[in-house]
């Protein structure tokens, strides 16, 4: 199975792979004040990462940029600490990732925050806009920077995009290989097509993110 490269995704369309895709906040529930952001990269390259808000003063995002090592995934523990009992608001985090040591977008990722009176409360739009100004907001250790974000969020970014309709179909492929040592089907199929079991459930564990970040849109 070939491997992705940083270089292939130079216009941005990385897929990023992140959990939950949406973060509910309930005034009148306490526990939810703190919601934990799982970012993963199923990738063999380091990534690196860096959270922006449309409203920081409401949140402090305890580390809102850093690294994660190649198959591994890091949680971002993000706190609203701006609690209106009554009020519907709704913000927007946006997840930019980049290639470690370089500075070019690679991939992003935006992630709805609602906060709503309890929980049986139905979602609703923000009964205010979002701040246009620019700057950086920090709060102790944390530091989430201001962007005007448009209401279309990223221009189809409701739909797969191409790079991650070919990741699903080559996880697929590859869970459909052997795997190495299988002398059955050593005729039928090259040995280089022969896969290990690391790679089998890399690609298992791909195609799981991919499908539940597709049956979430």
């Amino acid at each position: 199975m070939r491997s992705l490269q940083p270089s292939h995704f130079t216009d941005g369309s990385l897929p990023v792979f992140v959990f939950p895709q949406s973060l509910t906040f309930c005034a009148d529930e306490q526990a939810s004040h703190k919601q934990v952001l799982t970012v993963y990269n199923p990738y063999e390259f380091a990534l690196r990462f860096k959270v922006l808000c449309t409203a920081p003063s409401r949140y402090i995002v305890v580390d809102s940029d850093g690294v994660i090592k190649p198959r591994c995934c890091i949680d971002i523990v993000i706190r609203h600490i701006d609690i209106q009992p009554g009020i519907t608001q709704q913000d927007k985090f946006r997840l930019h990732i980049f290639e470690h040591g370089l500075q070019d977008v690679i991939g992003k990722k935006e992630i709805i925050a609602v906060l709503q009176p309890s929980r049986t409360e139905p979602k609703q739009k923000s009964k205010e806009r979002p701040s246009t100004r620019r700057g950086t907001q920090r709060i102790g250790s944390s530091s989430v920077t201001v962007e005007q974000f448009a209401d279309s969020g990223f221009g189809g970014q409701n739909a797969p995009s191409l790079w991650v309709i070919m990741m699903a179909v080559v996880c697929i492929i590859a869970l459909m290989l052997p795997l190495e040592g299988d002398k059955q089907r050593s005729d039928l199929i090259p040995q280089y097509l022969h896969l290990s079991v690391n790679q089998k459930l890399l690609a298992a564990f791909i195609l799981g993110l991919i499908t539940m970040a597709i049956l979430k849109t």
